[in-house]
C-alpha cells in the first residue's frame, strides 16, 4: 500500500511539475512578445519608418500556443563550409551550418537548420547567437511572404528550447531600407506554423 501511494504521489508531482515548466514556457514567450512591442516603439530600435512609429500600437501575434514550444533534439554539425545566404537585396551574408534541430507536430518529425553568421560569431557579445530562418504554409496569408525567424543560443547539452512563439518577421517586411536573409529551401515547413508573430501590411 506504502508503495502505491508513493507512485501516486510521484506521479502528481511529476504532473505538477511539467505543468509549472509548461506556465513558466508560456509566460516567457508572453514575455518575448512584450519585448518586440516595446523594440518597435522605441525610436531608437524600431525597424518601423519614422512616421508610423507615433502610430504604433503593437504588434498583431497568434495566441500563444504551448503546442509549438518543444525541448527539441540538437544535433552538432561541426565540419560545415560557410556559404553566401542570399538576402532580399544586392548583399549577400557570409553564414554556416552549425547544427540541426528534430521535433514532432501530431505525430510528424521534422527538421529545421542552424545557422551561425561569421560575422556576429566574431563579436564577443553575440558569439553564442545562432539564426533559425524558416518559411511555413502561413507565408504569404497571415504571416510574412518571405517568411520568419528565430533566435537560438548554442546548447550546452543535446537538446534546445524551441519555442514557435518567438518567431518574428524579418525587419525588411516593415521597411525597404534593411536587407533580410531569405530563409534556405531546406528550412521550408510544409505546415502552417500559427504561433508568432503576424504580418499585417499597413
Amino acid at each position: 500500500m506504502k508503495n502505491i501511494v508513493f507512485i501516486i504521489g510521484f506521479l502528481i508531482c511529476g504532473t505538477t511539475n511539467l505543468l509549472a515548466q509548461d506556465s513558466t514556457w508560456t509566460e516567457k514567450a508572453v514575455a518575448y512578445q512584450q519585448h518586440l512591442n516595446k523594440e518597435f516603439s522605441d525610436h531608437k530600435t524600431s525597424p518601423l519608418p519614422e512616421k508610423k512609429i507615433a502610430k504604433f500600437d503593437g504588434l498583431p501575434f497568434f495566441e500563444v500556443d504551448k503546442k509549438l514550444i518543444f525541448q527539441a533534439e540538437f544535433l552538432r554539425t561541426p565540419y560545415e563550409s560557410p556559404f553566401m545566404m542570399r538576402t532580399t537585396t544586392d548583399r549577400e551574408s557570409i553564414y554556416v551550418k552549425y547544427g540541426e534541430i528534430y521535433f514532432n507536430i501530431n505525430g510528424t518529425e521534422y527538421k529545421l537548420n542552424v545557422y551561425q553568421s561569421q560575422q556576429l560569431s566574431a563579436d564577443p557579445e553575440y558569439a553564442d547567437y545562432l539564426f533559425v530562418p524558416f518559411t511555413d504554409l502561413t507565408n504569404g496569408k497571415s504571416t510574412y511572404g518571405g517568411g520568419r525567424y528565430l533566435d537560438l543560443h548554442i546548447p550546452e547539452g543535446e537538446t534546445v528550447l524551441l519555442d514557435f512563439n518567438r518567431a518574428y518577421n524579418p525587419y525588411c517586411a516593415y521597411s525597404k531600407r534593411y536587407s533580410c536573409p531569405i530563409p534556405p529551401a531546406e528550412n521550408d515547413l510544409e505546415i502552417p506554423i500559427e504561433a508568432g508573430v503576424k504580418y499585417e501590411k499597413r
